[in-house]
């Protein structure tokens, strides 16, 4: 599955640190898209639980 962009939903805040040459990947990424850097983290966060609950059923 490829990473693919997906609408806004309802959200809460949280604060977390980034390290900088993170930080400057993403916004270079996103940069002329039409997205948000939180919504990228989101997204990436939501495509990382969804892989790691695959590979987690594939070693049962």
């Amino acid at each position: 599955m490829s990473f693919q962009l997906k609408p806004k939903k309802q959200t809460e805040n949280k604060t977390i640190r980034f390290p900088q040459d993170l930080v400057n990947e993403i916004e270079k990424y996103i940069q002329n898209k039409d997205v948000t850097f939180s919504r990228f983290v989101i997204q990436a966060c939501e495509y990382a639980l969804e892989n790691i609950e695959r590979d987690q059923s594939k070693q049962n």
